[in-house]
């Protein structure tokens, strides 16, 4: 039984303005969560990860599979009337907020669509709540506000006008982030970029916890 609920996925609208997207509660269903959750990689820091970077059990693999398999990318390619196949694809994950995470951007030109699935079984804080936006600089002209809560899917095409962020929120947060990318150069580049990155918030990490 797949973990993703691509029924839901196919029957929820598309947002078109001011850019496409979608947001899909309980996308991960619930009997694959608990295996998820057992198995999602530690992070201890925060930043993006690259997954292949990191170390996690059989029940995230699965869910990485599904992800990446031709079933998801068709309920997109349907979506977003987009086609896909031959696109590299790009997985990185987050575990952790900081001060300097949820600042708007609209994502690298190079991003063709975004994934976003959050892992977090509740959220009850005002930060770290998702806000799609229609303003490059003001972070309350909210089109839509999504809390990160476990199963949750939010999709966008990238464009100049897919402005996201939210407000300041430091702490545990889960989320995988999910990329088609228009060529496998980019994708080389991110995965060395977030590695080079990645080692050095980690290497940071183990001084604080030795210090």
């Amino acid at each position: 039984m797949s973990g993703l609920d691509l029924g839901a996925f196919r029957a929820t609208p598309l947002t078109r303005e001011p850019f496409d997207f979608l947001v899909v509660p309980e996308f991960i269903q619930a009997p694959a969560r608990p295996a998820i959750h057992r198995d999602f990689p530690r992070i201890d820091s925060p930043g993006s990860f690259p997954v292949d970077t990191l170390t996690f059990g059989p029940g995230f693999r699965t869910l990485l599979e599904e992800l990446r398999g031709p079933a998801f990318r068709d309920a997109c390619e349907d979506k977003f009337g987009i086609d896909l196949s031959g696109r590299s694809t790009m997985i990185t994950v987050r575990g952790r907020c900081g001060t300097r995470d949820g600042n708007i951007h609209t994502d690298s030109l190079s991003k063709i669509i975004t994934v976003l699935i959050y892992l977090n079984p509740h959220w009850e804080q005002p930060g770290g709540r998702l806000r799609l936006l229609r303003s490059p600089h003001d972070i309350e002209d909210v089109i839509l506000e999504v809390p990160p809560t476990e199963g949750t899917l939010v999709a966008f095409r990238r464009s100049d006008k897919s402005f996201h962020g939210h407000k300041l929120f430091i702490g545990p947060r889960r989320v995988i982030q999910f990329n088609w990318v228009t060529d496998q150069g980019f994708h080389r580049r991110e995965i060395l970029r977030h590695r080079v990155s990645a080692w050095l918030k980690q290497t940071l990490a183990r001084f604080r916890r030795s210090a």
